[in-house]
């Protein structure tokens, strides 16, 4: 127990703990994008999905948890990486910067904080359905009907809606540019910590990291571009935006026709 103490508190099981958590994370990222990129399907494939997940709150919930575990342990060894790192030499390299250290591991707990904010906000837009970030209304009022009749959050409606705002749609390019960085080198990283770096496997470990961030910045970006240049949804969203915009008061203060004639609310 004492050697599994002292190896947690040292640099290197730090680093291993770094690239455990990163593990997960990566893994986390993958299946979200699997999953939102269903938006491209129709309506009900992504309504269903979300439906699915929903309807297993103590799974749900759970997965939640861990993730929130997962990533708070991430952030804080990052950050006593960084501290311990700044002890072991308070006098800075000559010119500023170490020798064969690329710019994205020197602002990788930049990137990672700033991804985490963004993370933050993602939870209060589609998540928590706070109508004050969205720029649009209250997605909370959206609703779905599943094939056999089930009733459901609108999923599909709240994604077009909300990535046709623009502030929005850069927010989230900005932080999907972010997490592309921030995964180039942090996969690498990860291969690097558990002892996989030589001249065989390095090159191979850089050409994954590199292609496969490159591919999960296309894939979360090419979901916000789509639709707001109008690529999809667009009927769909003419459709429902009355729901979230329109109040009981504006639609109390609508006049009815009966009989041919206009009859005003009282």
């Amino acid at each position: 127990m004492n050697t599994v103490s002292a190896l947690g508190k040292s640099s290197l099981g730090m680093k291993y703990v770094m690239a455990a958590t990163g593990a997960v994370l990566f893994l986390f990222v993958v299946g979200h994008l699997v999953g939102n990129l269903q938006v491209f399907g129709p309506p009900e494939l992504i309504n269903g999905y979300a439906h699915c997940l929903n309807s297993k709150p103590l799974l749900l919930w759970g997965v939640r948890l861990g993730l929130l575990a997962v990533l708070t342990l991430h952030v804080v060894t990052a950050v006593q990486l960084t501290l311990r790192n700044k002890d072991a030499r308070p006098i800075g390299y000559l010119g500023g910067e170490g020798y064969g250290s690329t710019w994205q591991s020197r602002y990788m707990l930049v990137s990672g904080l700033v991804i985490l904010a963004f993370v933050a906000y993602h939870l209060a837009h589609f998540t928590a359905l706070l109508p004050w970030v969205n720029g649009v209304g209250d997605f909370r009022k959206l609703e779905a009907t599943l094939p056999g009749g089930v009733k459901a959050h609108d999923v599909y409606a709240m994604m077009i809606l909300g990535f046709q705002v623009w502030w929005v749609v850069l927010l989230y390019l900005a932080a999907q540019a972010l997490l592309f960085i921030h995964l180039g080198h942090g996969l690498a990283a990860m291969f690097q910590s558990v002892g996989l770096r030589d001249h065989n496997w390095w090159p191979r470990i850089q050409f994954f990291a590199k292609a496969t961030s490159i591919a999960i910045f296309i894939g979360y970006a090419l979901i916000p571009i789509s639709i707001y240049m109008h690529v999809i949804g667009v009927e769909y969203a003419d459709k429902v935006r009355d729901k979230i915009t329109q109040s009981p008061s504006a639609k109390s203060a609508a006049p009815a026709v009966k009989g041919g004639e206009i009859t005003w609310p009282r």
